[in-house]
């Protein structure tokens, strides 16, 4: 299966997705759009958003679930 699955970080103020900006080390965020800071970086961003990485995970676990049931054997665990 090659399939992409992506999913966007959005601020908590302001709703948006557009763009960070981003110190090299990813210890800071601040959204672009209304200004709000991070100061915990990338990490207290991702925290922040674990609803939408919810949803990628339970639709990435959807999908394989559904290739593993089309592809496993319907006599394998009868005896």
């Amino acid at each position: 299966m090659n399939k992409t699955y992506t999913g966007k970080l959005q601020c908590i103020n302001c709703g948006s997705d557009s763009q960070f900006e981003i110190n090299d080390d990813k210890s800071f965020v601040k959204c672009i759009s209304c200004g709000r800071e991070y100061p915990g970086g990338e990490t207290e961003l991702v925290k922040l958003n674990v609803e939408n990485l919810d949803h990628i995970k339970n639709k990435i676990a959807e999908d394989y679930t559904k290739i593993i049931i089309e592809k496993m054997n319907p006599n394998q665990f009868k005896k």
